[in-house]
């Protein structure tokens, strides 16, 4: 049995879709992650083989003023599942993030590369991935930009307000992958499949800006709303994002012969998906 946490999220969702009767979801109210009493009943009582850590506190600028709730949420519960994933000998997939680097690199992300978050929630998700590693059998997974049917997210408020107005001004200088839950749900599952262990990073393929992003959305939903490019700074966000955060897939690709496919690709599949 896999077990999935956060499971009426986006992510969540997607995973007991593409697994199934194999998968058994665990939400919020049945188990909380930030107490190890409740992390220890339902695990113990379960004994999953695996264990997908989906939940989290990902709202980016509300970690900025909730930072104690972050760290509880995205690094404290990690532990808390890592501890008792290895007492019970199952695995812990833990889904992190490309927030965890600076952004400054200029070329793909690799996992080896230094970290440096620039963010309350980049510092809390590393948080997460250091106590990941309390288990052996641990896999980190990085992903980034996500967007998926089950909840709120970039896609869904750009054709909002791509019906709303004339004009939208997205930001133009932080370049990274758009990716849809559905594709990194099958990614990790090839990682689960090959029995993978460690840190890799996963996205759809090729980059583009929030603003190349916005402009292709429009384009496939055949909206003719202008997108107005405006910089990170004129955007005025509480917490910093790093601007190029792309993160190289080839050990995913490597270890697992599973190849992402292109995130307008992923885009135009999704658009439909979201019509039926």
């Amino acid at each position: 049995m896999i077990v999935v946490t956060g499971s009426r999220g986006m992510l969540g969702y997607d995973f007991l879709d593409l697994y199934g009767s194999d998968a058994r979801g665990v939400h919020q109210d049945e188990m909380e992650i930030t107490a190890l009493v409740s992390v220890e009943k339902v695990l113990k009582e379960l004994r999953p083989k695996v264990v997908i850590n989906a939940a989290a506190y990902t709202d980016v600028d509300g970690c900025e003023s909730n930072k104690d709730l972050a760290i509880q949420v995205n690094g404290e519960g990690v532990l808390h599942l890592a501890r008792v994933t290895a007492e019970i000998g199952a695995k812990l997939v833990q889904v992190s993030t490309d927030y965890v680097f600076d952004g400054s690199k200029g070329t793909p992300w690799l996992e080896d590369d230094l970290v440096n978050p620039l963010s309350v929630y980049g510092r809390s998700k590393l948080v997460g991935e250091e106590n990941a590693r309390c288990n052996p059998d641990h896999l980190i997974v990085r992903t980034q930009w996500l967007y998926g049917l089950h909840g709120r997210n970039f896609v869904e408020t750009m054709l909002r307000l791509g019906k709303e107005k004339k004009e939208i001004g997205v930001v133009h200088d932080q370049i990274g992958s758009p990716t849809w839950t559905v594709d990194l749900s099958r990614a990790i599952r090839a990682l689960i499949d090959a029995d993978c262990r460690g840190t890799y990073h996963a996205a759809n393929a090729g980059s583009c800006s929030w603003c190349e992003f916005a402009a292709a959305i429009f384009e496939e939903a055949g909206l003719k709303t202008v997108v107005k490019p405006i910089t990170t700074r004129e955007l005025g966000r509480p917490a910093p994002r790093p601007l190029y955060s792309v993160l190289d897939c080839g050990k995913l690709v490597r270890d697992t012969g599973f190849v992402p496919e292109g995130w307008r690709q992923a885009l135009t599949k999704y658009l439909k998906a979201r019509r039926q």
